[in-house]
């Protein structure tokens, strides 16, 4: 395809409707990697902004056709393209199975991100009452070890 081709076939994919975006991702991937990056041009071709054209490229790349879910939107893949592949899968077949929609999907993303991040907290392998002495995360300040000290040091700290 040569460049006045490559115009032609983006100002026919803008005038589709919205359902054509892996079609626009992978089209601008393709005049990107020919002929450098082309947002600008391809944003006056379809008569998207160029920060939506760099989504659907960042998007399309995600996932090779092999990995996308004809029975899922577009918007279920750009929900999950931030993961690892294998990460991506299990969400995407989740969704396929389950029929989530797209608000479903990130609902179940977000809850599944809190309870990995309330497991990975620590937690202190001794009550605070017998530790030596605590340290603010943030800003190293140092707490003395005990709790009612505890209490009174961070009301401290927070007034600070």
């Amino acid at each position: 395809m040569d460049h006045p081709e490559w115009i032609a076939a983006g100002r026919r994919l803008g005038g589709i409707s919205r359902c054509n975006q892996w079609w626009l991702g992978d089209w601008l991937r393709y005049g990107t990697a020919k002929w450098g990056e082309k947002y600008v041009e391809a944003a006056r071709i379809t008569g998207y902004d160029v920060r939506s054209l760099a989504n659907m490229a960042s998007i399309a790349a995600s996932f090779d056709l092999s990995r996308r879910r004809d029975n899922l939107t577009w918007s279920h893949h750009a929900a999950v393209a931030g993961l690892t592949s294998g990460e991506q899968d299990k969400w995407l077949d989740l969704a396929a199975t389950q029929r989530l929609s797209v608000q479903d999907l990130r609902i179940e993303l977000r809850s599944a991100e809190k309870k990995r991040g309330a497991t990975n907290e620590r937690e202190p392998a001794v009550p605070l009452e017998h530790t030596a002495e605590v340290t603010c995360p943030k800003c190293g300040y140092r707490i003395s070890h005990c709790a009612a000290d505890l209490l009174q040091a961070s009301a401290t700290h927070q007034r600070a």
